[in-house]
C-alpha cells in the first residue's frame, strides 16, 4: 500500500536544472517512481549521464539542452514534453541560484537578474505547462526554494529575497490552480551539491557548518529528491500551498561569509 502511494507509472515530469545536483537527483527518483522525464540544463553531457540513470530504472528521458534563463526556451519545455510523451503531470522548478554579495555590492541589476532566474523562469514554465497538465486531469508542481528565504544572514540579500518570493509564489499559485493542480515547495538547507564544492573540500568549513546545523550534518541530494517524490506523488495528495522545510533544523544560516561591519 505504501509503495502504491509513490507510484506514478506512466506519468511525465519536467525537471529544470537537471544536469546535476538536486535536479538530477529528482529526475532519477521520479523515474524510480515510474515517471518518464524531460530533463533540461545547459550541458548535454551531464544530461546524458542523468538519462542513463533514468533508463536504468526502465523509464525514458527526453533531453533538452538549453539556456534556462531564456524565457522562451524554458516555456518551450512544455511543448517538448507534450511532443515527446503526450502529457505533463509533474513540474519541478529547480533551476536557480545567486552568488553571495554584501548589500552595497548588490546592484539593482543583480537583484533583478536573481529574480528572473529564480522566479520568473518558474512562472514562465508553470504558465506554459498548466494548460497541458489540465488536458489529462491535473498534476503537481514542486518549486525548489531555500531556507534563506525564511532566515536571515549577511550576504544572502539577493538569494534570500528571491527564494522568499518563490515560496510565496507557491502559496499564491496553489490557490489559483486548486483543486486540479497542487503547488508546493521545498525550502532546502545546505546540501552537498556542486554549489558547496569548496565547503565540502575543506574539513574545517564542513565541520563548521555541521556544528551550526541541529542535525549535525550537511544535507544530501537524496534528502531533497525524496521530498520531491513525496510532494509530486499521491503520497502528498493532501498538500498544496505548503513549504516543506528540509534543512536539518536550521533557524539561522550555517555558513558565515565573513562580510565585515560597514
Amino acid at each position: 500500500m505504501l509503495q502504491e502511494r509513490f507510484d506514478i507509472t506512466g506519468q511525465v515530469a519536467i525537471i529544470t536544472g537537471a544536469g546535476r545536483g538536486i535536479g538530477a537527483g529528482s529526475a532519477e527518483v521520479l523515474a524510480e517512481c515510474g515517471a518518464d522525464v524531460v530533463i533540461a540544463a545547459r550541458t548535454t553531457e551531464q544530461l546524458e549521464e542523468v538519462a542513463a540513470k533514468v533508463a536504468a530504472h526502465g523509464r525514458r528521458a527526453h533531453i533538452v539542452a538549453c539556456d534556462l534563463s531564456d524565457l522562451d526556451a524554458v516555456a518551450n519545455l512544455a511543448n517538448e514534453a507534450r511532443d515527446a510523451f503526450g502529457r505533463i503531470d509533474i513540474l519541478v522548478n529547480n533551476v536557480g541560484g545567486s552568488m553571495p554579495t554584501p548589500l552595497l555590492d548588490t546592484s539593482s541589476k543583480t537583484l533583478e537578474s536573481a529574480f528572473h532566474f529564480n522566479v520568473t523562469t518558474a512562472h514562465a514554465l508553470t504558465r506554459a505547462a498548466v494548460p497541458i497538465m489540465l488536458e489529462t486531469g491535473g498534476g503537481a508542481i514542486v518549486n525548489i526554494s531555500s531556507v534563506v528565504g525564511r532566515v536571515a544572514g549577511r550576504g544572502y540579500l539577493a538569494y534570500g529575497t528571491v527564494k522568499a518570493a518563490l515560496a510565496h509564489y507557491t502559496r499564491l499559485a496553489s490557490k489559483d490552480l486548486a483543486p486540479r493542480i497542487r503547488v508546493n515547495a521545498i525550502a532546502v538547507g545546505s546540501t552537498a551539491t556542486s554549489a558547496l564544492d569548496i565547503v565540502m573540500a575543506s574539513p574545517e568549513l564542513k565541520s563548521h557548518m555541521e556544528e551550526r546545523t541541529p542535525l549535525g550534518r550537511i544535507g544530501t541530494v537524496d534528502d531533497i529528491a525524496t521530498g520531491v517524490a513525496y510532494l509530486a506523488t499521491p503520497a502528498g495528495s493532501y498538500l498544496t500551498g505548503k513549504i516543506l522545510e528540509i534543512d536539518g533544523g536550521l533557524e539561522v544560516p550555517n555558513l558565515d561569509f565573513g562580510f565585515p561591519d560597514l
